[in-house]
C-alpha cells in the first residue's frame, strides 16, 4: 500500500521504535512507516488502517507493538474475533494486562456478555491503572444492557470515578455512558442532569453530549447550508417573477406612448 511522502516513520512513540529496534533497519522503517499510517487512519478511516496493518503483521508478526496495532485496526473495523486474536498474542509477548478491557469489549462484540462480565472479575483488572479500571468498568456495563440488566448496568457505573469533580480523560465518556443508562431507564431527569456533567468534562469533542442534551431540551437543529439554499431559491423566483412583471409593465407603457404619438399625426391627416 502507498506511504505518503511525508510519513518518515519517526513520528511512532519511542517505546515502539525501541521494539522495532530488534529488526533490520531498512524492515523497521517499513514497519514503522506502515504502523505510523494505521494510527493516522483508525479513526477516520478504519478499514484503511486495517490494510496498512495488515502489511505490517506480513512485515513483523514477531513484535507486540504491531500485533497490538494490528489488534486496534481489526477492532475499529468490527473484526471482533480477529481482533481478540491480536490483542492476545500482544499480551502474551508483552506480559502485560494493559488490553483486558478492550479484549473484553471484543467478547461482547462476538455476543458474548457474559464472558466480558467474567473478565471484569478476574484478577488482571486488579492490576490494572485507574484509566484501565474505569475502563473496564464501562465494558462491564455495556455488558449489563447487553443483557437487559439497565440497572444493573447503572449501579456498575457508579463509582468515586463518576461522583468525582476531577475531570480526567475518561470523565467525559463515564458521565456519557451513566447519563445514557439513566434515560435507557426512563430516568430522564437525572439523565439530563449527567449529560450536562458530560458536557461540562468533554472538552475535545469526544462525545456528542451537547447534542444528547440539546434533543432533551427539544432544540432542533437546522442546516444552514440547505437553509441558506432555500432562501437563495426563494429569492431567484421572486427575482423572476418581479422582472417578468416589470417587463410587462414597460411593454404596456410603450404600447400607450406610441398610442398617443399616433392620434394627434391622425387629427392632422384629417
Amino acid at each position: 500500500m502507498p506511504i505518503p511522502e511525508d510519513v518518515t516513520g519517526d513520528e511512532i512513540d519511542k517505546d515502539v521504535r525501541q521494539e522495532l529496534q530488534s529488526l533490520p533497519k531498512t524492515l523497521a522503517e517499513d514497519v514503522a512507516k506502515n504502523l505510523v499510517m494505521v494510527a493516522r487512519l483508525i479513526d477516520e478511516d478504519p478499514e484503511g488502517a486495517y490494510g496498512y496493518s495488515r502489511v505490517a503483521l506480513r512485515l513483523a508478526s514477531r513484535v507486540a507493538a504491531v500485533r497490538e496495532a494490528a489488534g486496534f485496526a481489526a477492532y475499529a473495523s468490527q473484526k471482533y474475533s480477529e481482533a481478540l486474536a491480536e490483542f492476545r498474542a500482544a499480551r502474551r509477548m508483552s506480559g502485560t494486562v494493559d488490553l483486558w478491557p478492550v479484549m473484553a469489549d471484543c467478547e461482547r462484540g462476538l455476543g458474548r456478555p457474559e464472558k466480558a462480565l467474567d473478565m471484569a472479575g478476574a484478577p488482571e483488572v486488579h492490576k490494572l491503572d485507574k484509566a484501565g479500571q474505569v475502563e473496564m468498568r464501562l465494558v462491564a456495563a455495556g455488558a449489563r444492557r447487553d443483557m437487559g440488566q439497565l440497572d444493573a448496568a447503572i449501579v456498575t457505573l457508579q463509582s468515586p470515578e463518576l461522583a468525582s469533580n476531577s475531570v480526567q480523560p475518561w470523565t467525559a465518556r463515564l458521565r456519557y455512558a451513566y447519563a445514557d443508562a439513566l434515560l435507557a431507564a426512563g430516568r430522564e431527569s437525572e439523565a439530563r442532569e449527567w449529560f450536562a456533567k458530560a458536557v461540562e468534562a468533554d472538552r475535545d469533542g469526544s462525545t456528542d453530549a451537547s447534542d444528547r442534551l440539546a434533543e432533551l431540551d427539544g432544540v432542533e437543529f437546522v442546516d444552514a447550508l440547505d437553509e441558506t439554499e432555500g432562501v437563495t431559491e426563494t429569492d431567484a423566483e421572486t427575482d423572476a417573477e418581479t422582472d417578468a412583471e416589470t417587463d410587462a409593465e414597460t411593454e404596456t407603457e410603450r404600447e400607450e406612448s406610441a398610442d398617443s404619438t399616433d392620434a394627434p399625426a391622425q387629427e392632422d391627416k384629417d
